[in-house]
């Protein structure tokens, strides 16, 4: 799922332009905060795509759904960005978000408006971006995955009718190895651009290559991650449980093995690049 943040005035109708634009080529999730202005949620699907809004509510239930014959909406109050981005990543092609400045996202900057994530497009006002450019930019944006996810995208492969086993794995940051370990904060992690991802791809080809393993996933987060957040996932589509389990052992060995992903950790008393030591 390819996810773009929207900040600066009028962003409400930015986001509406382009959803209605995405949603010609998918699914796509449209994600507002209570601070942001209020946007359209009632979009009907077209032909090839359909719009989902998740927001903000003043309903005391925790989260709340509203179904129709065009689609969904949900509003919530006890659940940050990341959860929602996580519910919608197995189903959508795309989430526009709008009045997060603080997520680290990939941004369409509407004036000259502060924000965290990096810019992807800068427009003067909502009437001189041009939507039509905006799929094309995101092709070059990393994708947003969790487990769901690539479990979801193994399941629609078109070997999934010969498959009767799904497994997987998930890196997580922990707090400590032992009791008397200095704390863990977070975890910081780089990719050696270019070269990372072309040995991805050969680990993948060559475990997909044995019998009776139809798909293998895999994919790393980079940048911070915090205490108790995912960090890499391998996922296994194959004939049966021996092949599945024994592909993502091997999976998650060679990746941590063979590709170059650089990790900085950040402790309660220092930080430093892990290679370094």
């Amino acid at each position: 799922m390819k996810v773009l943040s929207i900040v600066g005035g009028e962003s409400a109708a930015v986001v509406d332009r382009l959803a209605d634009r995405l949603a010609e080529h998918g699914r796509v999730g449209v994600v507002t905060s209570e601070l942001a202005e209020p946007t359209d949620t009632t979009k009907s699907p077209n032909s090839t795509g359909s719009v989902d809004s998740i927001g903000a509510s003043d309903s005391p239930a925790s989260t709340t759904f509203e179904l129709s014959g065009n689609g969904w909406s949900a509003c919530g109050t006890n659940r940050s960005l990341s959860d929602v981005l996580d519910e919608l990543a197995p189903a959508h092609e795309y989430a526009v978000v709008s009045g997060f400045p603080d997520a680290d996202i990939s941004t369409i900057s509407l004036g000259d408006v502060d924000h965290v994530g990096e810019t992807l497009i800068r427009a003067e006002d909502a009437d001189s971006l041009e939507t039509e450019a905006v799929r094309d930019t995101l092709a070059g944006v990393e994708e947003y995955e969790t487990l769901q996810s690539l479990v979801a995208r193994a399941k629609r492969s078109p070997n999934a009718e010969r498959s009767g086993a799904i497994a997987t794995f998930t890196g997580r940051v922990r707090a400590k190895d032992g009791d008397d370990d200095t704390p863990t904060e977070s975890l910081e992690f780089e990719m050696y651009d270019g070269v990372a991802q072309t040995k991805l791809n050969t680990i993948r080809e060559e475990l997909e290559a044995r019998e009776g393993v139809f798909t293998v996933l895999m994919h790393h987060r980079t940048g911070v991650i915090e205490y108790g957040e995912d960090i890499v996932f391998v996922v296994v589509l194959a004939g049966h449980r021996e092949e599945a389990f024994r592909t993502v052992e091997d999976g998650i060995n060679r990746l941590k093995a063979e590709v170059p992903i650089f990790k900085k950790e950040v402790t309660t008393d220092e930080q430093f690049w892990v290679h370094e030591r």
